[in-house]
């Protein structure tokens, strides 16, 4: 055992969300729902290397008119 070893410190935040999912064992799942709802999305390649190829170049400029 180190003797200079401090005691394991766990902020407001880190007990509150621990609480928080011993109280609601549901919750992770729910949270990973939310998130494939979301974020885990298929890619179309095909699409978006057309969305790619259509894109218009920006002028220089933006502002000039074309006088």
């Amino acid at each position: 055992m180190n003797i200079f070893r401090r005691p394991d410190y766990k902020s407001e935040a880190t007990q509150f969300l621990e609480q928080l999912k011993s109280s609601q064992p549901a919750l992770e799942a729910q949270q990973q729902q939310g998130r494939k709802l979301l974020w885990d999305k298929s890619v179309d390649r095909d699409a978006a290397a057309g969305f790619r190829s259509g894109r218009v170049a920006q002028k220089p400029y933006v502002y000039q008119t074309d006088k």
